[in-house]
């Protein structure tokens, strides 16, 4: 470990409390519900993967994470604002006008430290070109943000993520649609921040994103099932969130790997307990985790 990956694990330790969620609600701005009767934890050193189908809450889960969003009913403790929290969200379409070079994106990480005036000291330095060569964008540095392809932007944000020095990392969607240099550039940086000691949560579609967190929330504007993925990745929990039947008729538990894809008659196609595929099409490897 790095001196600053070291610097960064001895800060974070100091404020070990979880961020723990007690019968939380939230609603969207139409007053519809967006989320009911959410209760987990998320603790410092661990991932968690938020899944459901779209407009099942997970987005408004991160903003509730972030305190960009307040819940209706319930309790998150600490508040979100007593923590530093650092959010990376979907990538949207870009003004690609904007005079704004990489460079100038992770500097912007270090405003709410030094304000957008003061000029970045040695330290400052050191934290954007360390999250900088990890996301393996430091030779970007003079490229305009607007220029830059869709993988290379999102490493970039990530990256900016990273040099805010949070307790915690949000990640939503984070890899959907990229190259697989930056999926895989990514998927690493995720692992690396939860040894770290941080609070680390991604929202995907992807099972097998999911599969290499700790802890799983199975979201359908509620909590189908929270735990570890071989716990909450089921066939019965996976039709309750997702409104589909699985591929076994023998209807054994099996964990669901890749995007929601129904076939005729709605029968989506799975992988079982031993990586077993069937019609299984990524489109990119999937290695199991090891920890």
């Amino acid at each position: 470990m790095s001196d600053q990956a070291a610097y960064t694990k001895a800060l974070i330790t100091q404020s070990r409390e979880p961020l723990s969620f007690a019968g939380v609600a939230a609603r969207y701005k139409n007053a519809h519900l967006a989320l009911s009767g959410i209760t987990c934890r998320f603790e410092h050193g661990t991932s968690t993967a938020l899944v459901g189908a779209n407009g099942s809450g997970k987005t408004t889960l991160l903003r509730l994470m972030c305190g960009l969003s307040q819940p209706c009913q319930g309790e998150i403790s600490p508040n979100p604002s007593k923590k530093s929290v650092a959010l990376v969200a979907q990538q949207q379409g870009h003004r690609a006008w904007l005079p704004v070079t990489v460079s100038n994106v992770l500097r912007m990480s270090r405003y709410r430290q030094r304000g957008p005036i003061k000029r970045l000291g040695p330290a400052d330095r050191v934290i954007v070109d360390d999250a900088a060569e990890r996301l393996k964008v430091a030779d970007l540095s003079n490229r305009q943000f607007g220029e830059l392809s869709g993988g290379q932007r999102q490493r970039v944000m990530v990256a900016q993520a990273l040099a805010q020095d949070a307790e915690v990392l949000l990640l939503d969607e984070p890899i959907t649609g990229l190259d697989l240099l930056s999926q895989e550039t990514i998927l690493r940086i995720i692992e690396e921040e939860r040894r770290r000691g941080r609070i680390v949560v991604i929202s995907t579609h992807h099972m097998d994103e999911a599969e290499i967190c700790d802890q799983v929330l199975l979201l359908a504007n509620r909590l189908v099932a929270v735990g570890t993925p071989s716990q909450v990745l089921t066939n019965e929990n996976l039709r309750e969130a997702f409104g589909i039947r699985t591929a076994h008729a023998d209807d054994r538990d099996c964990v669901f790997h890749g995007e929601q894809r129904t076939q005729p008659g709605g029968v989506i196609h799975v992988f079982d307990d031993h990586g077993h595929g069937h019609h299984h099409d990524h489109g990119r490897d999937s290695a199991p985790h090891n920890r």
